[in-house]
């Protein structure tokens, strides 16, 4: 429906894209649509109205509006994405938005300035390595963007609090519910996809010669191009049997997590439990015990695993 009806909205050189549960793949009732317009070429007067206009068509389809922040909603340009990494102008948004259009985002319409700018993204993460010296030794994790990855994820963590406190406590049992599920899955994928450059290229006789890490960007643009949970099946697929196991846990307790969102009744529940109220709610219950399960399978498959990862966490993972 979104596609139908706002994909001839947009204009050459931009792409409309959304992050979020329609990025994840994972829309259940009560979804946001957390929107941006990609812009990658000359400024026009007429992105701004085609901004307005996006807006309006979707109040129109009454499809709830982003969050109050201005993180998504509006206008995005591909020079502040590329070249904002680090450094005082690399502001809240425009990080979020950077790891989000990697990890958790689709493009409606046409995808041409969307593909351009993940493309530049990770050139970008990988040259920076590349050129301190990385492509002379065998493949590792890309620092640079394992760090950057780690950065939003605790931006996140941090944010909530703050959240929390703006909004006095309004809507903190369902943010407490996404920061422990769905915001760390995307951590979880991005972490997972910065361990394969290591992982998948370990014997490979061509590393030396892949001038500018160019066979690396192509890597890591394949696996951003899954959503997170196929990211992450497809690294538990790669260490079966051993991670089946933790996988069953990890697996069944997003799929509890994603039903709950999608109970209107519980849904709103989660939207309106304060933190005071929060002991005698079985609903806040349910979805506490889902991250606990969560985290629990977590823990087993980087830290308690016989494969890879263990090391890697190890090694990447904190230091």
């Amino acid at each position: 429906m979104l596609r139908g009806r706002l994909a001839g909205l947009v204009p050459t050189n931009t792409s409309l894209v959304v992050f979020g549960s329609l990025g994840r793949n994972e829309v259940t009732q009560g979804s946001d649509v957390d929107w941006t317009l990609l812009l990658d070429g000359p400024a026009d007067p007429q992105h701004l109205d085609v901004a307005l206009q996006i807006e309006r068509r979707l109040e129109e389809m009454g499809r709830k509006e982003p969050g109050r922040e201005g993180t998504f909603g509006g206008l995005a340009v591909s020079h502040d994405i590329i070249h904002k990494i680090g450094g005082g102008d690399d502001t809240n948004r425009n990080l979020t938005q950077r790891i989000l259009l990697l990890l958790e985002s689709a493009c409606i319409g046409d995808a041409v300035a969307y593909q351009s700018v993940i493309n530049n993204v990770v050139t970008r993460y990988v040259y920076e390595d590349v050129a301190a010296g990385a492509g002379d030794t065998p493949y590792k994790v890309p620092r640079f963007l394992q760090n950057d990855i780690a950065r939003y994820w605790r931006t996140v963590a941090v944010d909530f609090a703050y959240k929390r406190r703006l909004r006095a406590a309004q809507g903190w049992a369902l943010r407490t519910a996404k920061l422990r599920m769905s915001r760390k899955l995307t951590y979880v994928a991005g972490l997972l996809s910065t361990f394969s450059v290591a992982t998948d290229f370990a014997d490979d006789s061509q590393q030396r010669r892949d001038v500018g890490g160019y066979r690396v960007i192509k890597h890591l643009r394949d696996r951003f191009r899954e959503t997170p949970l196929g990211i992450i099946a497809g690294t538990i697929l790669q260490y079966s049997p051993s991670l089946d196991d933790p996988a069953r846990r990890l697996f069944r307790a997003y799929d509890g997590f994603l039903a709950i969102l999608d109970d209107e009744d519980d849904r709103k529940e989660l939207e309106k439990l304060s933190p005071q109220d929060s002991e005698h709610s079985a609903v806040y219950a349910h979805v506490h015990q889902l991250g606990d399960e969560f985290q629990k399978a977590l823990t087993t498959i980087f830290f308690d695993s016989d494969t890879p990862i263990q090391a890697l966490t190890r090694r990447y993972g904190v230091f």
